[in-house]
């Protein structure tokens, strides 16, 4: 009877460490569609990309994709007193997580994006935000004159990825053309509002990111600002496609999906009904459904983190996010399998 016991406590943790390799060694490629993209991971606090996002930032920001992902986090989280404190730590987890550089981080104070439980959030101020930064044009010159107190900085972030926009609408300059590192200069610390006349508009919906992430509707914790956060990139999503319908829409929103209570701590464990749950999608969505499958590879991605990888996203908690180590962050870090395991889900928005 010992003997049976001492086995099991002992095959069980091997059986746990080859089920973590088989998961993180045999998912399919990265698909195409995330790959050498301009990204946008949108948080509503510090921290919320190291407890729920690790396994996509370290996935996404791998240099082999060329993507260029970069963080938009609305708040300061200064609900306790510690907005600049959790500001830093944000931007040394980021870098940890695979960020570029800790510029490639931008964190809003802004009244209207108060931490905390009780603090409702409106989809219109997010989706202007939103817009302001990444698609100025759907606001107009009057509106975007009222952009959040940290404006500038995500003025930065939109201006770089203005000429990048150029190249993928396949415009090739010309020699009367103004050079692009000129505009740059002129307008990197200024409100993305009316820009210089272009050559030429380019047909159909347009934005300066091509990729934004965030939660689902129901926040994984049902926190109302991760919830505020779905409806504000819908509805940002919504304003870019107005007027086009029939058109592809340039921006893919991805949203991570929120699961039970017994699956958010089961840890790796969570990887099997995760990826059983996606065979079955994309099995039988077409059929059950009609269309194109729901969580089918277009629709569904899944990130598991390998035990380095693992390890990476523990440090940048632990050592990153040192103001928020308190007791019950072990258990997150322990069990939690938002650590290890996310499936985002393609959210499809219907142009209005």
């Amino acid at each position: 009877m010992a003997f049976t016991t001492i086995l099991t406590f002992t095959l069980v943790p091997v059986l746990v460490f080859v089920l973590w390799h088989l998961t993180s060694t045999t998912l399919p490629p990265v698909p195409a569609h995330l790959r050498n993209k301009r990204i946008i991971l949108l948080i509503a606090h510090p921290d919320d990309e190291s407890m729920f996002f690790s396994p996509t930032l370290q996935a996404l920001t791998h240099p082999s994709l060329q993507n260029h992902l970069k963080i938009l986090c609305m708040s300061t989280g200064d609900s306790e007193g510690l907005g600049a404190t959790r500001r830093v730590e944000l931007e040394k987890a980021a870098v940890t997580l695979g960020v570029r550089r800790k510029e490639d981080v931008f964190v809003l104070d802004d009244e209207r994006f108060k931490d905390g439980m009780t603090q409702d959030w409106k989809a219109d101020d997010i989706s202007r935000v939103l817009a302001s930064a990444f698609a100025p044009h759907v606001i107009g010159p009057s509106t975007a004159s009222t952009a959040p107190p940290s404006k500038q900085s995500l003025d930065s972030c939109s201006d770089k990825e203005k000429e990048k926009e150029k190249d993928k609408d396949k415009k090739k300059p010309t020699k009367s053309s103004p050079p692009s590192s000129k505009h740059t200069k002129s307008s990197s610390r200024t409100l993305p509002s009316t820009s210089p006349p272009a050559p030429k508009e380019p047909d159909g919906p347009r934005a300066t990111i091509d990729v934004l992430i965030t939660f689902d509707p129901h926040g994984i914790s049902s926190h109302p600002n991760h919830k505020a956060l779905y409806h504000g990139a819908v509805l940002f999503v919504q304003k870019i496609m107005r007027g086009y319908s029939g058109y592809a829409c340039p921006v893919s929103l991805y949203v991570l999906p929120s699961v039970n209570i017994l699956r958010k701590y089961s840890f790796i464990l969570d990887a099997v009904p995760t990826l059983l749950s996606g065979i079955y999608a994309s099995t039988f969505g077409k059929v059950l459904g009609g269309g194109k499958a729901r969580g089918g590879k277009d629709e569904r991605v899944v990130f598991v983190n390998d035990i380095v990888r693992y390890w990476k996203a523990r440090e940048a908690m632990v050592s990153g996010h040192q103001s928020q180590m308190v007791w019950f962050r072990w258990g997150w870090i322990g069990l939690g399998r938002y650590m290890v395991v996310n499936d985002l889900r393609r959210e499809r928005v219907i142009a209005t």
